[in-house]
């Protein structure tokens, strides 16, 4: 793709201003978004991402359409996952529903700001190093397995951090409004808001290393790896007011994601051996009989897997009384 540094620009500009829309119009006055509400935008965004992604196909060729459709699924499943970790860490720190919009909009901007790290990193080290292909695969084959066997069921108000945090700063014991810090008795205090703001942080930190060398599987043009990102973040707060007691459901959502993180690992290692020139591997010489997955299989097998994970969980907790334990979860 040829992305000039105005689009690159444009479109920056036009993401800070959604999020920064975002802010001033939905959560600089702490409500609880209704149903009606939280469908109406969720919709709007999604419809934006596949008509965003329809215009790559038709403006620039139909290979990075299906690159960045297929990355946009990926990175969408990923941050569904991200939600049930926020909801985790929200009742961990009993964050009063009217002030949820906040701390999700903050924990979505983070994950945006790392993200855009974690993409410019990746793309240096394509760039000058091609031999990163194997470590990339590598990891995303070690995260496959701790996505699939891992656990969410750690209490992040009652964690290492956490811990650390309290030892060195004085915490308020209840929430003061939105506030992140408060004068007690002369003295400043930090809030649970902040506390819980700090968590979200820690949280994306660790979806942003599952999240870039997993999209870089399927695409290695930086400017789709970015916008397949943002794309999956917009919206991202409506979405979870608009699934609510559904993120539950989704017991077997790791499951599905650790299938498609150990295939985009697979599909990884296969190109750096079809590309790489290794000396102590065959000759010296790149294995030219190794198989390329084609973008389109890519496409299809994402799909397929997102929506056997997301029929048979909801399958699973239909018949089970409420929601069923949520395995193998980060």
């Amino acid at each position: 793709m040829n992305i000039t540094p105005l689009i690159w620009a444009i479109t920056i500009a036009v993401t800070i201003a959604f999020f920064v829309y975002e802010f001033f119009a939905h959560v600089r006055k702490p409500h609880a978004p209704t149903i009606g509400e939280s469908a109406r935008w969720s919709a709007f965004y999604i419809g934006l991402a596949l008509l965003f992604g329809v215009g790559i196909g038709v403006f620039s060729d139909w290979r990075y359409g299906g690159e960045y459709f297929a990355g946009y699924l990926t990175e969408k499943a990923l941050s569904i996952d991200n939600l049930f970790v926020f909801l985790i860490v929200m009742t961990g720190f009993a964050v009063p529903k009217i002030y949820q919009q906040k701390v999700l909009m903050i924990g979505i901007v983070i994950a945006l700001i790392l993200r855009g790290g974690f993409i410019a990193v990746g793309a240096a080290l394509i760039e000058n190093f091609s031999w990163i292909f194997y470590v990339f695969g590598a990891l995303l084959l070690f995260l496959a397995y701790r996505q699939a066997f891992g656990g969410h069921d750690g209490d992040p108000s009652q964690g290492k951090v956490m811990q650390f945090v309290r030892r060195h700063l004085p915490v308020a014991e209840e929430y003061h409004g939105d506030r992140l810090t408060v004068r007690l008795d002369g003295k400043r205090f930090v809030t649970p808001m902040l506390l819980t703001i700090i968590t979200i942080g820690f949280v994306d930190l660790i979806f942003a290393v599952d999240s870039i060398p997993a999209i870089y599987g399927l695409t290695e043009e930086a400017y789709i790896v970015f916008t397949a990102n943002a794309f999956a973040l917009m919206g991202l707060r409506q979405l979870y007011f608009l699934i609510g007691g559904l993120l539950e459901r989704l017991v077997y959502l790791a499951q599905g994601l650790a299938v498609i993180l150990a295939f985009i690992g697979v599909k990884l290692v296969l190109h750096a051996m079809h590309v790489n020139e290794l000396p102590f591997i065959n000759g010296g010489e790149p294995m030219l009989w190794a198989p390329e997955i084609p973008i389109w299989f890519s496409l299809l097998f994402i799909s397929l897997t997102i929506t056997v994970a997301a029929v048979a969980s909801l399958i699973r907790t239909r018949r089970v009384p409420g929601p069923g334990p949520r395995q193998g979860a980060r």
